[in-house]
């Protein structure tokens, strides 16, 4: 079972380090506990004030990328083509082991923004040439991304009075924004390297405030009669 969950949380079909109790069901209790948290931009750049290097570059390629957490600890610097303008995912890490990807259609190129581009160049040449994109300068090895979660991410979230901020935060904010930019939802697809279309639908995205006011205005303008000047 060890073992079993040990994938589930690879695959992300459990959240990070879940309790196995939290999969009872209560019967007649469907309501979600937590809903995924979601982001505005002003909400992320103010989480960063309070988040440390090499941790705040990791978060903002999570976000940029909407990569899961044991892609973005398997990064290594031969993944880019900078030419290109884009990055492989090829591996993952959990739990301090180097495995495949989740399924062979993660294993896809992600475009690279030409300002992402550049400012992991720098990063770069800041924190050293190794390998790997993200690893610690005590071991020389990949950091583990639920120990960065529980010493970093979450009191910086609950500093910045956000909430309890997770890796996971970034994927799903990463699809609530493409949603709302009107992307297709087969772009979204590609993007978030899903399998089932039907995950992107279902799972990962969420309308965000905004989104929201303005599809209830549209209508409200249709519903309501149309004024008759005076």
């Amino acid at each position: 079972m060890h073992i079993l969950f040990q994938w589930a949380m690879k695959w992300e079909l459990l959240d990070l380090q879940l309790n196995p109790m939290k999969l009872v069901q209560v019967k007649g209790s469907s309501k979600r506990v937590r809903e995924p948290l979601t982001l505005t931009v002003k909400q992320f750049h103010h989480l960063l004030r309070f988040v440390v290097e090499p941790f705040r570059t990791m978060c903002i390629v999570a976000m940029c990328l909407g990569i899961r957490a044991s892609e973005l600890v398997g990064l290594q610097w031969n993944d880019f083509d900078w030419k290109n303008r884009c990055v492989t995912i090829q591996r993952g890490i959990v739990i301090g082991r180097i495995g495949e990807v989740k399924t062979r259609h993660s294993n896809k190129a992600i475009p690279l923004d030409p300002h992402l581009a550049s400012m992991l160049l720098q990063y770069r040449r800041e924190a050293g040439y190794g390998d790997w994109v993200f690893q610690s300068s005590r071991t020389d090895k990949p950091w583990w991304p639920w120990t960065i979660q529980r010493n970093h991410l979450i009191p910086a979230g609950l500093k910045a009075g956000l909430g309890r901020i997770g890796w996971h935060t970034f994927r799903h904010n990463y699809s609530t924004m493409l949603r709302a930019l009107k992307v297709d939802v087969k772009v979204q697809q590609e993007l978030l390297r899903h399998a089932d279309i039907r995950t992107t639908l279902n799972i990962y995205t969420q309308a965000v405030p905004e989104a929201l006011r303005n599809v209830n205005s549209r209508v409200v303008q249709m519903v309501l009669p149309e004024r008759k000047s005076a």
